[in-house]
């Protein structure tokens, strides 16, 4: 089997220590997490886990199991990303001074479909979302201009068939 990126969907109580337990089993296997973004769900009171990783079908399925056995966890999926609509965000901290002298800087913005956020006297902040493909080009294009700083979030996803996650919790009412 060979490795590929799967996206797992954790959908859990948000109790203090889950996080812990669930990362240490991919530690306990010598997995790279990739991604991880945590939040609320489409669910009232449950918190939902997108974890990325690069690993075989057979080891995700091993995953997947480990950490339903945790008893905060109600439901946990994993997805190709062919089986995924997915992006990340990023945020570009530049010089204001760039703005208004580098023409090339307007048309990187523009061309890159990004969003001016704020400018203020002394920088400006630049908001891009897509696949961490087109993040990376446009972290590489700014480069040359200097880059104040830059923080991109982990993978945000939803799978594109339906997960009966919703449809499980009635049952439990």
């Amino acid at each position: 089997m060979e490795d590929k990126t799967f996206t797992i969907s954790v959908y859990s109580e948000n109790n203090v220590g889950l996080l812990n337990r669930i990362s240490g089993i991919f530690l306990k296997r010598h997995i790279n997490i990739l991604s991880l973004n945590v939040s609320e769900s489409e669910i009232e009171n449950v918190s939902r886990f997108i974890i990325v990783v690069n690993t075989t079908e057979k080891w995700v399925q091993n995953i997947v199991g480990q950490i339903e056995k945790q008893i905060e966890v109600i439901k946990a999926f994993y997805h190709t990303d062919e089986e995924t609509i997915f992006l990340e965000n990023a945020l570009f901290k530049i010089a204001s001074s760039l703005l208004f002298d580098e023409k090339q800087i307007q048309n990187i913005i523009k061309e890159s479909q990004s969003t001016i956020v704020t400018v203020s006297r002394d920088f400006f902040v630049i908001s891009k979302s897509g696949r961490r493909s087109e993040i990376e080009d446009l972290y590489e294009k700014f480069k040359p201009y200097g880059i104040m700083q830059f923080v991109r979030s982990g993978r945000i996803s939803v799978s594109k068939e339906k997960m009966e996650i919703s449809s499980l919790l009635e049952t439990f009412k």
